[in-house]
C-alpha cells in the first residue's frame, strides 16, 4: 500500500530552554555564547554534597506557558530523579518530573499563516486552523552540549543546569506540514510571552518526533518510532516524510516495526537506529530527596496578572483596529521583533497601514541585505515615523526616503528631516516649480511634441530633466504631476 493509505499518527516532545539569568538550580549564568565551560559551579557539575536551590522565576514561567497554552496547574508539584550515565549529565542523573509535571493537558493552536507554503490547509477560525491536544508540561534542567569529531568528542557544561521546559503533546498530529506547523506556532507563543528565545539554530528549542503507522480501520496504534537529533522546522518535516515513507514500505513487504529510537541525519536525509525498547522504567525515576515539593497556588495567582496578547488576537486585532490586510497581519506577528518594531513605529504617530508597508517590505528588505534583525537595527521605529511622515508631506518620494533610511542607518544621531536636508531633499515652493517645469518643456519642443502626439514615456524623461535642473531636489511625483497637468486629454 502506498503511504496515503495508512493512518499517520504523531506526537512531539519539544524541549524548550526558559530564558532566564541564571540556571535552575544554582546561580550560573544562564545563556548562549559564552567561552565553553565557563559557566559552572559544584552544583551544575554535580559535585558530591553541592545542593540544588529552585530559580523561582523559571517555575513562574512554565506556569504562563502552561496558563497560554490551556493546561491545568495542579496545587502541588514534585520533583523526580531520571538516572543515566552519560557525558552530558555529570551528576549521572537529571533532575526532572515524572508523575506530578506542573502543567497537566492543555492544546497548541496551529495558526494558518504557519503551514509551509503550498501545503493543504483546512478552513480556519479567526487564524487557528485547529487545536492539537498537549499531554503536559515538565520542567527539569538542560543536559551540557556534546561536540563529536572523528575519534573524540567534547562537552561543555555551560548549558548543563539551564531550566527546560518539555512540552509534551498528545499523539494528535497526523501530517509533516501539522508538525511544522505546531512548532512554528509554538515557538511564536514562547517568544511572544517572552518565556524563550526559542531559537533553534541556538539549540534554546528543540524536538523529540514520535510516529506510527497502522492500516486505516484497525484501531490500535502502530509501533512508535522515536527520532532524535532534530534542529530546525524543517528537519521534522524531511524526518518524517522519510520516516512515513520507510515504514510503510517495510510494513508493506511484511517486516514488522519494532518500538526503536533513531537518530535523524539530514545530510544523509535518512534516518538510523540507535536503541530499541526503551521505556520510563530504563531510567530508573524516583523521588528528589534534595527538593522539596512545589505548592503551586500563590505563583498560579502571580502568573495571571502576567498573561500576554497570544499571536492569533494580536493579528485580529491588528485587522480590526488598524484595518490591515490578513497576510500583512500574520507577517507581523510571526516574528515578535517585527512587530514590536511596527507598533513602536505607529506609536511614534505613524499611520498603521503605512508603517505596515514600510516595515514589512523595505525595513525587512534592508535588513536582510544587512543581515541582521529589527532588534539590532539602528533605524528606530522614530526615525521610520519621521521617514514616513516626510514621505506624506511630500518633501521626499518614496525612493527618496530609502536614501533617507540607507543614510541614517550609518548616521543614527540624524533625524528623518535632517537626513532629508543633507541629501539636498527640500519641499520645493509650488510656484517655483511650476516655473521650472514651464521652462524645461519650452526648452524641450520636440519632446513636447511627441508627449502630444501619444508618446507618454517621454514623460519620465522630461520629470528626470527638471529634477537635474532643480536645487534642492523636489518630490518627483510632484514634478510629473505638474508636467501631465501641462498635457490636457493625455
Amino acid at each position: 500500500m502506498p503511504a496515503a493509505d495508512y493512518l499517520v499518527t504523531i506526537g512531539l516532545e519539544v524541549h524548550c530552554q526558559i530564558r532566564t539569568a541564571t540556571k535552575m538550580f544554582c546561580s550560573c549564568r544562564a545563556g548562549f555564547g559564552y567561552a565553553p565551560n565557563t559557566n559552572v559551579c559544584p552544583t551544575c557539575l554535580g559535585m558530591p554534597g553541592a545542593l540544588p536551590v529552585l530559580n523561582e522565576y523559571a517555575i513562574e514561567r512554565t506556569i504562563l506557558a502552561g496558563l497560554l497554552l490551556g493546561c491545568s496547574i495542579p496545587p502541588v508539584s514534585k520533583w523526580d530523579r531520571k538516572n543515566y550515565f552519560y557525558p552530558d549529565m555529570p551528576k549521572n542523573y537529571q533532575t526532572s518530573q515524572l508523575d506530578l509535571p506542573l502543567c497537566i493537558g492543555g492544546s497548541v493552536p496551529l495558526y494558518e499563516w504557519n503551514f509551509p507554503a503550498g501545503a493543504a490547509v483546512s478552513q480556519a477560525e479567526a487564524g487557528v486552523v485547529r487545536r492539537v491536544k498537549l499531554d503536559h508540561i515538565h520542567l527539569e534542567e538542560d543536559a551540557a552540549k556534546l561536540t563529536h569529531f572523528a575519534g573524540y568528542s567534547l562537552v561543555d557544561y555551560n548549558r548543563g543546569g539551564t531550566p527546560l521546559m518539555e512540552i509534551v503533546s498528545a499523539p494528535d498530529l497526523h501530517t509533516p506540514d501539522e508538525t511544522y506547523a505546531y512548532l512554528k506556532s509554538l515557538q511564536q507563543i514562547m517568544v511572544c510571552a517572552g518565556i524563550s528565545n526559542a531559537d533553534m539554530e541556538k539549540g534554546e528549542m528543540r524536538c523529540d518526533v514520535n510516529v506510527s503507522l497502522r492500516p486505516k480501520g484497525q484501531e490500535k496504534l502502530g509501533e512508535k518510532i522515536e527520532m532524535k537529533n532534530i534542529n530546525s522546522m524543517s528537519a521534522a518535516r524531511r524526518a518524517l516524510i522519510y520516516e512515513i515513507h520507510r515504514q510503510a514500505e517495510e510494513l508493506d513487504a511484511g517486516i514488522a516495526q519494532e518500538q526503536s529510537t533513531r537518530r535523524w541525519d539530514d545530510t544523509l536525509g535518512e534516518s538510523i537506529v540507535m536503541r530499541t525498547k526503551e521505556n520510563a522504567h530504563d531510567y530508573r525515576y524516583h523521588t528528589c530527596p534534595d527538593l522539596i515539593p512545589i505548592h503551586t497556588a500563590s505563583l498560579v495567582q502571580k502568573v495571571r496578572q502576567e498573561i500576554p496578547e497570544l499571536p492569533d488576537a494580536r493579528r485580529n486585532r491588528l485587522i480590526a483596529e488598524f484595518g490591515l490586510p490578513a497576510a500583512d497581519a500574520a507577517t507581523l506577528v510571526a516574528d515578535a521583533a517585527l512587530y514590536d518594531f511596527f507598533e513602536q513605529t505607529v506609536d511614534a504617530g505613524a499611520p498603521a497601514r503605512k508603517a505596515a508597508n514600510w516595515v514589512i517590505n523595505t525595513l525587512t528588505a534592508v535588513l536582510a541585505d544587512k543581515e541582521t534583525d529589527a532588534a539590532k537595527c539602528p533605524v528606530t521605529p522614530h526615525h521610520l515615523a519621521g521617514i514616513i511622515d516626510i514621505v506624506e508631506q511630500g518633501i521626499v518620494s518614496t525612493n527618496q526616503a530609502r536614501e533617507v533610511l540607507d543614510l541614517i542607518w550609518g548616521h543614527p544621531e540624524l533625524d528623518a528631516a535632517a537626513a532629508a536636508d543633507q541629501l539636498g531633499f527640500k519641499k520645493t515652493d509650488a510656484g517655483a516649480l511650476e516655473m521650472l517645469v514651464d521652462a524645461v518643456l519650452a526648452e524641450n519642443p520636440d519632446m513636447v511634441e511627441l508627449v502630444r502626439a501619444g508618446n507618454t514615456k517621454l514623460i519620465n524623461a522630461l520629470t528626470g530633466k527638471v529634477m537635474k535642473a532643480s536645487n534642492p531636489k523636489p518630490n518627483p511625483k510632484l514634478v510629473t504631476q505638474i508636467i501631465i497637468s501641462r498635457f490636457p486629454g493625455i
